[in-house]
C-alpha cells in the first residue's frame, strides 16, 4: 500500500496543454453526440410549439455553432479549472472547496463562450429567425445587427447560476478520486 501512496503522491495535475486538448475533444465528443436530443429538447420548450419551431426536420440545424464553440468552451473549462487547483493557496484539508472553488470559476470562464454559441444554437434549432438564417454563421450576423453584442450574451447570468449551482450542490462531480485509493479497506476474511 506504501508503493501505491507513494505513487499517487507523486503524480501531478495534467498540463496545461493536456487540459486543452482532453477539455477540448471531451467538449466537442459530448456536444455532437448529444445534440440531436438538446435539438429535440429546446423545440419541446419552444412558445412555438415542437412541430412550428421545426418537429424532427433539421435535427441537426444549428450544429455549426457548437462545433465552433464546443471545443474552445470546454477547453477554456478545463485550462482555468486544472490551473486554480494546482495553485490555490488553499491548505490539502480544503481540497473540496478548491474543487467547487476552481469548477465554479472554470464555468464562469467557459459561459464567455459557450453562451454566445447556445444563443446561436437556439436559433437556428427553434427557427426564430425563418427562413434569414441558413446557416449559424447567418444567425450570428443576424443577432449582431438586430441586439447587438449584448444579445450573444442573452441568458449569461442564468446559465452561470445553473453551471455553478451544480458544480456546488454536486462536490462529488469533482471530487479529488485519487485520495480515495488512499483509504485502506478492511481485510475480507477468507472462507
Amino acid at each position: 500500500m506504501e508503493e501505491s501512496s507513494a505513487a499517487i503522491g507523486s503524480l501531478k495535475g495534467p498540463t496545461f496543454y493536456q487540459s486543452l486538448a482532453a477539455g477540448g475533444l471531451a467538449g466537442t465528443a459530448v456536444d455532437l453526440l448529444f445534440f440531436p436530443i438538446d435539438t429535440v429538447k429546446t423545440r419541446l420548450q419552444s412558445s412555438q410549439g415542437f412541430i412550428k419551431a421545426g418537429g424532427f426536420k433539421g435535427i441537426y440545424k444549428g450544429i455549426g455553432s457548437v462545433v465552433v464553440g464546443s471545443a474552445p468552451g470546454a477547453a477554456l473549462f478545463f485550462c482555468t479549472y486544472d490551473t486554480l487547483k494546482q495553485h490555490s493557496p488553499l491548505s490539502p484539508q480544503f481540497a473540496p472547496l478548491t474543487h467547487m472553488l476552481s469548477a465554479s470559476i472554470g464555468e464562469v470562464a467557459a459561459c464567455l463562450v459557450r453562451v454566445p454559441t447556445e444563443v446561436i444554437k437556439t436559433r437556428m434549432q427553434t427557427a426564430s429567425y425563418g427562413s434569414m438564417a441558413k446557416s449559424s454563421f447567418s444567425a450570428a450576423k443576424l443577432v449582431l445587427s438586430t441586439e447587438g453584442i449584448r444579445g450573444f450574451y442573452r441568458g449569461f447570468g442564468t446559465t452561470i447560476m445553473r453551471e455553478a449551482d451544480a458544480i456546488v450542490l454536486d462536490p462529488i462531480h469533482f471530487a479529488p478520486i485519487p485520495s480515495i485509493r488512499d483509504v485502506e479497506s478492511p481485510a475480507i476474511a477468507e472462507p
